[in-house]
């Protein structure tokens, strides 16, 4: 071993030797549970979002030098504590977890003073408390029998909290299952040194809820080098080898016990990521001063977000902190402020995979007033669409599923060759039918291919003037490879100067078109069938190598653009009643101008569908049946 691990070999055995064994005394042990779903905590009114993808977990280290015999001093928790409980709305705090170590000394009046400290957040946010070395005898595993640990901290403190799941039959382990981010997870909170029947109990826990995540907390896990990267203890190889390495459920272990803090990455036996992190800060000023650490798990960017202050000292008056107080009310090293890339769902798809949306049939996504309906599956192309990859021939009509006679009919652009057009299996996670065209267009040369109506399809001539609702779903390539100008997604093929617009950019502009920029940024132009205006709605730029749902949406009045259920910040407020259609046909993949097709589309278009009236988002195509 390196001289680093001997120093820190010499810290477990100098932590050790402080611990001091608890009065004797008759306590109770709370009986065992059997390991099953516990109640699970609602949304406590306008306080938290147990469905909201954002949400919190703050852990607590050790408090043990706040709870030392006649030195005590609870306030630096209690405003911990109260810091919680007013932040639970706006952090969506679900859940907090104790890591060990709450007193110095085991003693029963220490415990007593922590019990009551705790009472400041009982019954508002659900916790755990774990024992921790300086909790009991730490020459003992949880087979110890009684102690004024467990007489405090044992099951029946958390026997009414909608989270509490169970405990071990020695009371010293224990499970809560939570709800947050429209699922449930499972935190397993593990003696100091759990013995082989707790290891078992732990399994049976975690047999008992095969399909949730599971964050384990312990208090000696891992100890780090001054520079934070981190490895198991004894302790933690001894958990590591009986329980986490063989369950891939435990992505997050953490624990306390050492200092410096630290982290690293494990590799389980299914060959995932298991993220270990030391939280301590007993060391620091005023014994840590009830630092806490918030885990913020955001389930749409697959990440967690991870900081750490003390709530006392931020609620100190800034002109009245001292020195130090102001130097520690937060913490912003790599081991103590920093984010973790987690993508949820492939993490979890060993035991808990996500079960595709099923194809939905055309008579599901047709609302009233449905004018054209195309998709690229077996059911709306005539012939039939072969197999992934194959070329889309001349002959091949995509039908308009509505029944009003939209039918499409392909064209390749500037002799571009067959395999500019192909169709595709990739479609979007919520896209009623699993099948899309993949479009290869581009420039220097022009290239490309487009769908459209014939001369003599209604589509071409509606004006929509009480509104409409244009859907698609796209995807563009990662990476964006070339220089792409301009593209079309759709768009009418008349002019705007030939339907007597004066204002806008060009007379030879379409007429409406929905497009994509170079720069990935989405344009919706649209010239009214009323107005003499060409109001344009602008995006953000769209993610490249990731389906995109689309929506324009107009009341008659005015139009509004959303990207993924998310109304966009650049829609314009100029009224926009109907579209000054010309009769000339629609297409699906270019947008013409000067009479001219330039580029085509690159990328994959999926399912498109044209309403005449404004729906709402929670009846887009993306939306349940």
């Amino acid at each position: 071993m390196d001289a680093a691990e001997r120093n820190h070999l010499g810290r477990r055995t100098l932590l050790r030797a402080t611990a001091v064994i608890p009065a004797a005394g008759t306590v109770a042990v709370a009986s065992g549970t059997t390991p099953g779903h516990a109640a699970t905590p609602k949304a406590d009114g306008h306080r938290y979002d147990s469905a909201s993808p954002r949400f919190s977990l703050a852990i607590l280290p050790d408090t043990q030098y706040l709870f030392d015999a006649d030195s005590s001093d609870p306030e630096p928790l209690r405003a911990t504590f109260r810091y919680l409980v007013s932040q639970r709305e706006d952090a969506n705090i679900a859940f907090m977890a104790h890591l060990g170590d709450v007193t110095e000394h085991g003693s029963r009046e220490e415990i007593s003073l922590a019990a009551t400290t705790f009472g400041t957040i009982h019954g508002k946010v659900p916790y755990s408390v774990l024992a921790g070395n300086h909790d009991i005898d730490s020459g003992t595993d949880d087979q110890r029998g009684d102690s004024a640990y467990l007489d405090a901290f044992g099951p029946r403190r958390f026997s009414s909290m909608p989270t509490f799941g169970g405990a071990s039959a020695d009371g010293y382990n224990s499970y809560h299952v939570l709800r947050a981010g429209g699922r449930e997870w499972l935190v397993l909170a593990l003696d100091w040194r759990v013995s082989a029947s707790g290891l078992a109990w732990a399994q049976k826990v975690l047999d008992a809820h095969p399909a949730l995540p599971a964050i384990l907390t312990t208090h000696d896990l891992a100890w780090a080098d001054d520079d934070g990267a981190a490895q198991l203890s004894d302790n933690g190889r001894r958990l590591w080898d009986g329980l986490i390495r063989g369950n891939d459920q435990i992505f997050l272990a953490l624990g306390g016990h050492y200092w410096p803090p630290g982290r690293t990455v494990l590799t389980n036996d299914a060959g995932h990521d298991v993220h270990v992190h030391i939280t301590n800060y007993q060391d620091r000023y005023y014994g840590g001063a009830g630092m806490i650490r918030r885990y913020a798990f955001d389930l749409v960017r697959d990440v967690i977000d991870v900081e750490t202050f003390s709530p006392w000292f931020l609620s100190r008056d800034p002109e009245k902190r001292t020195p130090l107080e102001a130097e520690t009310i937060e913490l912003t090293g790599p081991a103590d402020r920093f984010s973790l890339s987690v993508d949820f769902e492939r993490r979890f798809s060993g035991f808990a995979p996500v079960v595709p949306r099923k194809p939905r049939p055309a008579s599901a996504v047709m609302p009233r007033g449905t004018l054209a309906y195309w998709r690229f599956d077996a059911s709306g192309t005539a012939p039939r669409a072969p197999g992934a990859d194959t070329p889309v021939g001349t002959d091949t009509v995509i039908r308009d599923l509505s029944g009003h006679g939209n039918d499409l009919r392909v064209t390749r652009l500037h002799d571009s060759k067959p395999e500019i057009l192909t169709w595709s299996g990739e479609h979007h996670g919520d896209q009623p039918a699993h099948a899309s065209l993949r479009f290869d267009g581009g420039k220097a040369p022009d290239r490309g291919a487009v769908l459209t109506t014939s001369a003599t399809a209604p589509l071409n001539s509606e004006k929509f003037t009480s509104g409409y609702t244009i859907e698609t779903y796209l995807k563009l390539p990662d990476p964006f490879e070339g220089d792409h100008a301009w593209m079309g997604i759709l768009s009418w093929e008349g002019r705007n100067g030939d339907a007597g617009k004066t204002t806008g950019w060009s007379p030879d502009e379409p007429t409406c078109s929905l497009n994509v920029t170079p720069e990935r940024f989405l344009q919706f132009v649209v010239y009214p069938q009323v107005q003499d205006a060409d109001p344009t709605s602008w995006s953000h730029a769209l993610p490249v190598g990731r389906w995109t749902h689309v929506a324009v949406v107009n009341d008659g009045h005015h139009t509004v653009v959303y990207v993924d259920g998310s109304k966009i910040a650049r829609n314009p407020s100029q009224p926009s009643t109907g579209i000054a259609t010309l009769g000339k046909p629609f297409v699906i993949g270019g947008t013409q101008f000067e009479e001219k097709f330039g580029q085509g589309f690159y990328g994959w278009i999926g399912d498109t569908r044209i309403v005449k009236r404004a729906l709402r988002p929670g009846d887009f195509m993306t939306s349940p049946a």
